[in-house]
């Protein structure tokens, strides 16, 4: 009895040492940062699983596209049709269809441009400005001519800004396959008047370069989540199907055209030389030139004497796009998948984008295939393509990506221009994999696919050289941006970003680099990683399929990293307030009364007592005033006291007595987030002796308390520093008070000599 009583005596009096801080833990002052995301995700259905996979009902629709168009490079535009089979796999009866016309983007009334708001701040874009000029006095937008069903019979449709409505004849039951045709034209327009993911230029020469995108009535998605996807085309990528292509391209016969898919009738288009470079480029170490500088340069003087057709097929894709231009070079390498396929990674671009491009576009495309395919999944498709396109920076299509950066016209290029090459190549052909394969939804949750995808170029660059610059994955680059104002949570919805460079892509990168790095560690992260993309490989996952499969797949509960970093605005920053250093009191009076005697020499003397040294005291002049208490100070044992700790230690248990006796010391580090994001306590700790401990607390510390913890450190050495997160793992957007001691602030001071003005110096010679 005795035993347990001192240890809840002795328990107190490590609690009121360790809560030095208030414990919030009032109903207006605590948060519950670690309740579980029930509340908040969708609740599981036969579609979707608790676990983040697939549910055993799980489906999607499915589309067949046969396109027929001809691009008029006089009047630079489209013309054609297309013959869509839609495959009902739902278990709903579908009465209308819904297709996405996204080139009605650039209408002068579209939703598009009627919702720019364009504060005045004295300054006002020219490129908005010329954008704005040039649709209200164009035609741009889709000229529908006809939709038809298979036997030419008109459908009734309605066009709703960037949607298109279909009212089917009949109600289209599960299983069933719903044809119908439609005609249709537009402008392209022109990469120096708007800015569009899919454009034309005239190079220097004279020669057009055209990269066609959104270009093909495309059926809008029907899902087990949201129905028919008919957000109209504001600015985030849309909802796509899964799709089978068979496309016809007729374009004049000078052209060249690399698109997604496979060229069908290369002997139509191709030369001899050209087919042979292509079957050499399959086990070449180096990229080879498919179209070497000079024929390409001897192909733009040549005059276009007719037309010529192209055609590519496609499966299992989610959307189609195509390059063309006369001044094409292109080089080609093949890349040897773990699984025994070749795959080509192309490269096509006119003169100007030499030398940069053909020293760097094709081995991009390749270190993306390697990293990606070890951290996603095979590369599935039989090639990987980049385009030098009329585009501002880049824009991803299945087995296509287009890129703008290029030399300046002298060939230098700047290492800014040299690695954005780098890694706009690689972030674009990554973007095959998100969200041309694991189908994410943009038009909801941009993060999805440019956040995923940008954490993994991080890591392919990463792969390409060491100290890449302006890598943008460490969790420290984004701590800052975390505290300014105007932040939005991650999960907003795709057009209502305010900064989707911070929130989409930056924010998403670090979350995930501190997930691998610290919270989970590689091993395990990256296998939940790649079990995410195999479970919705070909699929189209939802924000808490991604969620759920990362904790189901690693067995970690990570429902309060989710809540901080993707639902709400707070940022990291966590202080070390105060240590205190604690050693146990023995209650051995004799043991006790020497600390206490030695704590009050160590006391500093009062000015006061300094001062009265020397003095003569009464009791100098009359030593018979001396007593017992002049010769035993105020520490002195009494046999009393000895024989109340006889007592109190006869009955305790040897694990107590050894407790009793342990000459350790104790720390009790505090703890105080200004934040609000609750992170893992990571701190180094250096001793006395010289030697250095890394110690990782996990973040469920925080989880009674979210704005106060202690953490207590026992030791038999001294501690002489304390840093936290030493190697800017957590972002944390306050590193000064991550020291104990505090270090000073280092700068640098820029010393001047004052400047007098002329005037004022003619003022001091008249004596003012």
């Amino acid at each position: 009895m005795m035993g347990r009583g001192f240890l809840a005596l002795f328990a107190i009096g490590i609690a009121s040492v360790a809560f030095a801080h208030p414990v919030l833990q009032t109903k207006s002052g605590h948060q519950d940062k670690f309740r579980q995301m029930d509340e908040v995700w969708p609740t599981p259905t036969k579609t979707r699983a608790a676990s983040g996979a697939p549910g055993h009902e799980y489906w999607q629709q499915h589309v067949r596209y046969d396109i027929d168009v001809t691009l008029d490079d006089k009047g630079h535009r489209i013309d054609g049709r297309v013959n869509i089979a839609y495959e009902n796999h739902s278990p709903d009866t579908l009465t209308y269809l819904w297709l996405q016309l996204d080139q009605n983007r650039f209408k002068q009334h579209s939703f598009s441009q009627t919702t720019h708001s364009e504060p005045f701040d004295s300054g006002l874009s020219m490129a908005r400005l010329r954008e704005i000029t040039t649709v209200n006095n164009s035609r741009f937008g889709y000229d529908i001519k006809s939709v038809t069903d298979t036997a030419g019979s008109a459908m009734s449709h309605q066009i709703v800004d960037t949607m298109m409505r279909v009212d089917l004849p009949h109600p289209l039951k599960p299983g069933e396959v719903a044809e119908l045709v439609v005609t249709y034209g537009f402008d392209v327009v022109s990469a120096s008047e708007v800015s569009n993911r899919s454009a034309y230029e005239i190079l220097d020469d004279g020669s057009p370069n055209y990269f066609i995108a959104m270009w093909y009535p495309r059926m809008a998605a029907y899902t087990d989540y949201g129905g028919w996807i008919t957000k109209n085309f504001l600015y985030a990528e849309p909802a796509l199907e899964f799709a089978d292509f068979s496309v016809a391209i007729t374009v004049p016969d000078s052209y060249i055209i690399s698109a997604t898919g496979t060229l069908k009738n290369p002997d139509d288009v191709l030369t001899n030389t050209q087919k042979q470079r292509l079957e050499q480029a399959k086990e070449a170490n180096k990229p080879i030139f498919i179209i070497t500088p000079d024929e390409a340069a001897a192909n733009t003087t040549k005059k276009a004497t007719g037309t010529r057709t192209w055609q590519f097929g496609a499966e299992m894709v989610r959307d189609f796009a195509f390059a063309a231009s006369p001044a094409f070079i292109w080089d080609a390498k093949g890349y040897q998948s773990d699984d025994g396929r070749t795959i080509m990674a192309h490269s096509l671009y006119p003169k100007e984008g030499m030398p940069l491009w053909d020293k760097y576009s094709t081995e991009a495309i390749i270190q993306t295939l390697e990293t990606y395919g070890r951290m996603a999944g095979e590369y599935p498709y039989p090639h990987a393509t980049s385009i030098n396109a009329p585009i501002r920076s880049g824009m991803e299509y299945p087995m296509l990506a287009a890129n703008a950066p290029r030399p300046e016209k002298d060939g230098t290029y700047s290492r800014r221009t040299k690695y954005g090459l780098i890694g706009v190549v690689i972030h674009e052909v990554g973007h095959n994999w998100f969200p041309m394969i694991i189908n994410s939804d943009e038009r909801h949750w941009l993060w999805m696919d440019e956040g995923l995808n940008s954490f993994l170029d991080e890591l392919a660059i990463r792969e390409w050289e060491p100290n890449v610059p302006a890598v943008n994955s460490e969790p420290h680059d984004l701590a800052q941006r975390m505290t300014r104002a105007h932040q939005q949570p991650i999960m907003t919805q795709a057009d209502a970003y305010i900064n989707r460079g911070t929130t989409g892509y930056a924010k998403v990168t670090a979350a995930l680099t501190i997930l691998r790095e610290t919270v989970m560690g590689r091993e395990n992260f990256d296998f939940a990683f790649r079990e995410y993309a195999e479970r919705w490989w070909y699929k189209r996952p939802q924000p808490a399929d991604f969620f759920r499969t990362m904790e189901d797949a690693s067995g970690i509960d990570l429902d309060w990293f989710w809540r901080g970093w993707f639902y709400t605005t707070d940022h990291v920053d966590i202080s070390i307030d105060k240590v205190t250093l604690a050693t146990i009191n023995t209650k051995d009076p004799d043991v006790e009364a020497k600390w206490k005697r030695d704590q009050k020499a160590a006391e500093p003397r009062s000015i006061t007592a300094q001062r009265n040294d020397g003095m003569t005291r009464r009791t100098d002049k009359d030593p018979s005033l001396l007593d017992f208490y002049n010769e035993n100070d105020e520490f002195t044992v009494s046999p009393k006291d000895r024989e109340a700790h006889d007592k109190l230690t006869k009955d305790m248990e040897p694990w107590e007595k050894e407790l009793l006796a342990l000459g350790s010391n104790l720390y009790f580090v505090d703890f105080s987030n200004h934040g609000g994001l609750v992170m893992p306590l990571l701190l180094q700790i250096t001793y006395g002796d010289g030697t250095v401990e890394n110690q990782k607390i996990p973040a469920e510390i925080w989880r009674t308390n979210q704005k106060n913890v202690t953490k207590l450190i026992v030791t038999d050495k001294t501690i002489s520093a304390i840093a936290l997160d030493p190697n800017r793992e957590t972002a944390d957007a306050d590193e000064h008070n991550n020291y104990w001691p505090r270090k000073p602030v280092e700068t640098r001071l820029e010393l001047f000599k004052r400047k007098i003005e002329p005037n004022l110096m003619q003022k001091m010679k008249g004596g003012e």
